[in-house]
């Protein structure tokens, strides 16, 4: 047996090297970047559609990413993954709050010395961030140590960060100053725009951050920190407020009603699989929220409107970069869920992404799968900076369709989640434990696949070409453990050729096209994802030469042709855990080693 840690080094050293060569069309000088990141905003419940000025001066001025993910869905894992360009199981910040989350998390795993902003100044760019950092920075300890690589900060803080009416900020590291009774996301905008000013007045570049908490929900949190001791009396959510001129706003509108809200029957395995369904009065207070976070979103539609007017006054568009983003997705309704996330189905993982700048194609879109771990790594790129040897991530190639990406890493994204759960809506407000699973999203040219383990030994597996709601699993609900051990159910053995997924064999100059069932394509996405799941730098991006050191086996179908099948199905150990935890523990988290195929192993 081989374990990967052999593996992880040497393909490092090579993957290293090809993802600085990603080309991104060069300005004359380095580029400013400007940052707007959300919390909470959907992509499937149509919020972009709300958002003209977004619209006009970003998405069709520049390039939308279609299948851009986060990899937790959970705000503070979320961030500092992205801020480090790390996976959640190498940050080991997998909750909001202490033990296993939250800004104390973030400091004791030394991540406070090694992460964007630091790296940025060292390029040489002053650095400033408005609005939300991470959880659990509070009035208490936002100074014990402060949050470093900042040239200008205005943090929000808790307990306070998600009270759109009582927003405190600490600016630059100093006493915090409550707003009482002002509006947070304007008092955002407000504080972002002044140091948009120092930054213009300086000759360096810059990089600003704009993280309003908008459309998250309103949340009065009953202490300053929480640290292992989260409850449902732990603090009280209900609908986001929108600024006083907003209100009026979509009086008619609704949660789209898709084939998956609220349906007759359940769907999900684990607490999700015995959900009620929502009664009327249940679903009238969800199309409130619903409304709520559209109007919530109005404030920020306007930063990004008063954002390209000033840096077109300034005459720096042409040099400056524009992102906009949000941590995580969203649901409402759908699978008969309450408002929340961290979920993996689509609403919660796959979210808005776009940018415009220099060489950025204008009013396109993009299929390239990328997620939150390529942010750092891609922005460092673009200012010209070191590209360091530990990112599990890799640049983003932002000039979008006339560019190739390396297949491998286009396919898959790795998604984790840790802990309990608590729904954010009016009904329901239960806290659900084990909420812990590791998830694979493999998107190629003809298949496109959720797979999920769960810490409960239950599985997982739609096909998003055939099911795009997610509401059909397709691993048997009544098979033993609901697992992959046992093939002998008649649905595995059923044969599922998606177009995409045709598998031919050649001999005696003869091409024979060779079935897949069900349990062929599961048995490869256990190996992947067993390879995912622990999987650190080129191991992240490139995990089939994990499995396949030659280099002849970079995606699903090239996996799937038949001299595999006794690797994968018989050598292979699979993905399961030893217990269910709150935060990652390695030790509870079953199997690591994997077997590669090498010659004479498997053929």
């Amino acid at each position: 047996m081989i374990g990967l840690t052999l593996f992880f080094g040497l393909l490092a050293i090579v993957h290293y090297a090809v993802a600085e060569q990603v080309p991104l069309r060069p300005t004359q000088k380095q580029p400013n970047i400007v940052f707007v990141l959300t919390d909470d905003q959907d992509l499937h419940m149509d919020s972009l559609s709300y958002m003209p000025l977004l619209k006009k001066h970003i998405a069709d001025e520049g390039l939308s990413f279609k299948r851009h993910y986060c990899t937790v869905a959970l705000c503070c894992p979320s961030r500092v993954s992205l801020w480090t360009g790390k996976a959640a199981h190498n940050t080991n910040v997998t909750d909001v709050n202490p033990p296993y989350g939250g800004y104390p998390k973030f400091i004791s795993q030394g991540l406070n010395d090694a992460y964007l902003p630091l790296w940025l100044q060292d390029a040489g760019y002053n650095t400033y961030y408005v609005g939300k950092l991470f959880n659990a920075q509070t009035v208490d300890n936002y100074n014990k140590p402060a949050a470093a690589g900042w040239t200008g900060s205005e943090f929000l803080l808790d307990p306070y960060t998600y009270e759109y009416l009582n927003a405190t900020f600490t600016r630059n590291g100093e006493t915090p100053i409550s707003y009482e009774g002002q509006y947070s996301t304007d008092l955002v905008a407000e504080k972002s725009f002044a140091f948009l000013d120092d930054a213009l007045a300086d000759q360096k570049p810059f990089f600003l951050t704009i993280a309003p908490t908008a459309p998250h929900s309103n949340v009065h949190i009953g202490s300053n920190i929480i640290d292992g001791n989260f409850s449902e009396n732990t603090n009280v959510q209900s609908p986001p407020i929108p600024a006083e001129r907003h209100k009026h706003l979509f009086k008619d509108v609704k949660v789209p009603r898709t084939k998956h809200f609220n349906p007759d029957e359940p769907h999900g395995v684990s607490w999700i699989g015995r959900l009620p369904r929502q009664n009327h009065t249940n679903v009238k207070d969800n199309d409130q929220f619903y409304r709520s976070r559209l109007r919530a979103l109005q404030a920020v539609d306007e930063i990004v409107e008063e954002l390209v007017c000033r840096l077109d006054k300034a005459g720096v568009s042409e040099e400056t970069y524009f992102f906009f983003s949000t941590d995580n997705g969203y649901h409402i309704g759908q699978h008969r869920l309450q408002p929340g996330k961290q979920c993996a189905f689509e609403e919660d993982i796959n979210i808005p992404f776009m940018v415009r700048g220099p060489g950025i194609p204008k009013g396109q879109t993009t299929d390239t799968v990328s997620s939150h771990t390529d942010l750092a790594p891609t922005f460092l790129k673009l200012a010209g900076g070191k590209l360091r040897d530990d990112f599990d991530g890799a640049v983003m190639p932002l000039a979008g369709v006339q560019l190739e990406r390396d297949a491998s890493k286009n396919e898959h994204v790795n998604v984790e989640s840790w802990g309990i759960i608590m729904s954010e809506g009016k009904h329901g407000a239960v806290l659900y434990p084990n909420h812990t699973y590791k998830a694979l999203r493999v998107i190629g040219d003809g298949y496109n696949y959720l797979y999920t383990v769960w810490c409960s030994g239950e599985h997982e597996l739609y096909d998003l070409l055939t099911d795009p709601y997610e509401t059909h699993n397709l691993i048997p609900q009544k098979h033993p453990s609901n697992n992959i051990e046992n093939p002998s159910h008649p649905i595995y053995q059923s044969e599922v050729v998606p177009p995409g997924l045709i598998i031919q064999t050649h001999t005696d100059n003869l091409f024979e096209q060779v079935p897949r069932s069900i349990h062929h394509i599961l048995t490869r996405l256990d190996a992947l994802l067993m390879v995912l799941k622990t999987c650190k730098v080129s191991a992240c991006t490139h995990p089939w030469e994990v499995l396949h050191p030659k280099g002849d086996v970079t995606n699903l179908k090239e996996a799937l042709h038949p001299d595999f099948d006794d690797f994968y199905e018989v050598q292979q150990q699979r993905v399961k855990f030893d217990k269910c935890e709150k935060g990652y523990i390695l030790e509870s988290e079953g199997p690591v080693d994997v077997r590669p195929y090498l010659e004479g192993i498997g053929g």
